[in-house]
């Protein structure tokens, strides 16, 4: 199968609804708040083409980020914070365009063999690494099988390369990583083998754990990619230019990359900003030149009036806000309470009175954007006299007759911080359960919970491609970005049936078997669905808010204002 064939195949997928057209970013794992308006959305959710408005003269883009990234290095890297970093300095073999489809980037030709389980991919003559060697295949095959090492540390995103062949059997240290289908045949060739056709694989080699890595330079060198260097040798559109730490990084347009022609922006700055309130009045005083989501956020308390003027953008965004339970910390190793917990939420007076954006209440895992029938759930909101009948049997199951003071803990922000105050007040009044609210900064906050030192932790979940396995498979096991600790033998079969099940009807049909299982187990509470909320200046345009988190800089240019 050639790269037209499997282009069509791939537009028929979207037609049917497997791929969206909106986006994510921020402090999540793969995830955060906000997005693009219906009060001003002539533009799909995004900044403008480009007409016949002239280019400004000084070709720079102020944005904020909010926070320091937990870790530049593609293979390491978990947050959405690091990859709109990372999504600007590196590129994979594709790249997903402006319509939300993946195009060929470092990859020149893309052949697909007839049982779609094997991928040759042909490397660009003229792509070159920031300090001048060539990008090669080798650098694919090396900084994919060094994510799958089992001795590589923090690379908790590993799972993303499992429909590889051998990939999972290799990180787990059955085979070695010689039997993993990854094969460098010379410079210019990569052929991928793959346990079973994989339709979003396309999508996936766009994702920054499938990044290459410089191997003259960064093998052997564990702190290549801590700080600007000449060890932090990249080959995206821009280069990291200077690097301060928790205050801002700056990027520069590469005059190398293979398509630099197409890339206007010459200077990115991006600051770190956690006050919503300081990001705002900096956009309104010509300082940022976008605020929100993918990677910022506006101020609750702004969200009515920037509606109200029109100049308030918001969309869809494939992802879930929830509570994790640490399922192996009393009292959440009882069902019972978890459900006590889930179920004496008030969602909709959450996504009403606090986060304003159009989010939906989540009474599911998968997003309503992947699965429509998700837009009611598995449970009742705010079904007070359940959760009550649930508390009473957990604590007869526990032995006890009053629960202990819950911890719940979260990271840095307006928004998480007005969040679990009100969910404070419900349990309070619900269950009758007092509630110590612990608030962290951000990196501290991912030790905290990767580490399970918390009963109750805020997270949330933007896909990094369409599809609900997306969702379902970060708690396939215990590690990873599974911070509830919970895994289930049944919900993972499951799940490795439909990776081998190639009717779309049936594969889906067992995804909803999978997540019954994890939502009657209830190893997490959603909170509500996301949206991408954001303000930009006119003066912006041609850059896209995805659906799926990533934001692309590489179409971005400034107009004369």
């Amino acid at each position: 199968m050639n790269w037209k064939r499997w282009s069509l195949l791939l537009m028929l997928v979207f037609a049917m609804g497997i791929f969206l057209a909106a986006c994510g970013g921020g402090d999540d794992k793969a995830s955060s708040d906000d997005g693009g308006d219906k009060a001003n959305q002539e533009e799909k959710g995004d900044s403008g083409e480009s007409g016949d408005e002239a280019l400004a003269a000084d070709q720079t883009f102020n944005i904020n980020i909010k926070t320091e990234p937990p870790s530049l290095h593609p293979g390491k890297s978990s947050d959405t914070t690091s990859s709109s970093v990372l999504d600007q300095v590196f590129e994979g073999l594709t790249r997903v365009n402006q319509d939300g489809e993946p195009e060929k980037a470092m990859a020149s030709d893309i052949q697909i063999s007839d049982d779609e389980k094997t991928y040759t991919f042909t490397i660009r003559d003229d792509v070159k690494w920031s300090n001048g060697d060539p990008v090669t295949a080798q650098d694919f095959e090396y900084a994919w099988k060094w994510v799958l090492n089992p001795d590589s540390p923090d690379t908790d995103y590993a799972y993303q390369l499992y429909p590889i062949k051998n990939a999972e059997k290799a990180k787990s240290g059955e085979v070695s990583l010689d039997e993993v289908g990854i094969t460098a045949k010379d410079d210019k060739t990569l052929v991928v083998e793959l346990n079973q056709p994989t339709v979003y694989f396309l999508e996936l080699t766009a994702f920054h754990t499938y990044y290459p890595l410089n191997k003259k330079v960064v093998e052997g060198n564990d702190e290549w990619a801590v700080d600007v260097s000449e060890d932090y040798v990249t080959n995206g559109p821009f280069l990291l230019e200077s690097w301060d730490h928790k205050s801002q990084i700056v990027l520069k347009k590469n005059p190398d990359y293979w398509d630099a022609e197409n890339v206007k922006l010459e200077t990115i700055n991006m600051f770190m900003i956690e006050d919503e309130a300081t990001e705002l009045k900096m956009y309104e005083n010509g300082e940022l030149d976008w605020a929100g989501s993918p990677t910022g956020a506006i101020p609750l308390a702004a969200i009515p009036s920037l509606k109200q003027d029109g100049s308030l953008n918001i969309s869809p965004k494939a992802g879930v806000y929830y509570y994790s339970f640490n399922t192996e910390v009393e009292p959440f190793t009882n069902v019972n309470i978890r459900k006590a917990f889930a179920l004496a939420i008030n969602r909709q007076g959450v996504v009403e009175n606090i986060t304003k954006g159009e989010q939906q209440p989540a009474m599911a895992l998968v997003p309503p954007s992947i699965w429509e029938e998700n837009k009611e759930g598995y449970f009742k909101d705010n079904d007070v006299e359940k959760a009550k009948e649930y508390l009473e049997k957990g604590m007869e199951e526990l032995g006890i007759d009053k629960l202990p003071t819950i911890k719940l803990t979260y990271n840095t922000d307006e928004g998480h911080a007005a969040i679990a105050q009100a969910v404070q007040d419900m349990w309070r009044e619900n269950l009758g359960v007092e509630v110590e609210l612990n608030n962290e900064e951000w990196n501290v906050f991912l030790d905290t919970m990767g580490e399970g030192n918390y009963q109750v932790g805020r997270m949330g979940w933007i896909g990094d491609f369409n599809d609900a396995i997306n969702f379902l498979e970060i708690f396939q096991t215990v590690g990873g970005n599974n911070y509830t600790n919970w895994e289930n033998k049944e919900y993972a079969e499951l799940l490795e049936k439909s990776r081998t099940e190639t009717d779309l009807e049936a594969r889906k049909d067992l995804l909803r078997q999978a997540e019954e299982i994890f939502m009657d187990e209830m190893p997490l509470a959603p909170i509500y669905f996301y949206t991408n909320v954001f303000v930009h200046q006119d003066y912006v345009k041609g850059i896209q808010v995805n659906p799926v988190g990533s934001f692309n800089l590489k179409w971005g240019y400034i107009t004369e204002h």
